[in-house]
């Protein structure tokens, strides 16, 4: 049975053990007679999809497990919003979303989910996720077809997270820019600092998230 939200259970009280079915049910009838969830676009959505994203980075940083589970929640509701505003648009539903995403996560995992790539997981732990990682960022370059360095990474992405991205490609490519840490340039020391990070398997972004908290308790 497809999760879609024209869906009307066929037994009274079917959805009510399925949460999932249920949830895209609520969101459809919401659109249908909320005049507020009605008005709304995925242009208009953009801001609290992004807003439900940082806080739900925030409930994973405070290891509250409550927190977290809300906004998990919070977070699956924009999903659900975008793909009910497809489908009343006849584009596609949150059934496509997900088997699209079956797809991709069985084409790129082969180590899983065929035999013959099994070797990718030889090696201590550390070797084997690196190279899992390795073979991801393959897959998905030869899937993506690339035409530039920085295609697919937004400029709107926070300034260290893409620098990150930016020295993953340098690297992968085989331009690792040489930093200098000490240099007079301020950007130049901040992008050596982030390099300095990802060597150490660090997030920039949550160390200094992290930091801020220290000195700037709530």
């Amino acid at each position: 049975m497809r999760l879609s939200a024209t869906d009307t259970p066929s037994v009274p009280g079917h959805s009510a053990d399925r949460p999932l079915l249920e949830l895209v049910e609520v969101m459809a009838r919401l659109r249908r007679e909320c005049a507020w969830k009605a008005g709304q676009t995925h242009r208009s959505l953009a801001r609290y999809l992004l807003e439900e994203t940082y806080e739900t980075v925030e409930a994973i940083e405070t290891g509250d497990d409550a927190h977290l589970r809300e906004e998990l929640g919070d977070l699956l509701l924009q999903i659900l919003f975008h793909a009910v505003i497809a489908e009343e648009e006849g584009r596609f539903d949150i059934d496509d979303v997900a088997a699209d995403l079956v797809v991709k996560l069985r084409r790129r995992n082969p180590h899983v989910f065929d035999p013959e790539h099994a070797g990718v997981e030889a090696g201590s732990a550390a070797e084997a996720a690196e190279a899992i990682n390795e073979q991801w960022e393959r897959i998905k370059a030869e899937e993506k077809q690339r035409t530039g360095l920085m295609e697919g990474v937004p400029e709107e992405l926070p300034a260290l997270l893409r620098a990150v991205k930016a020295l993953d490609r340098l690297e992968r490519s085989g331009a690792a820019p040489a930093l200098d840490p000490q240099s007079t340039d301020l950007g130049d020391r901040l992008l050596a600092l982030a390099a300095e990070a990802r060597s150490a398997g660090l997030d920039p972004e949550q160390e200094l998230r992290a930091a801020v908290r220290r000195v700037a308790p709530e």
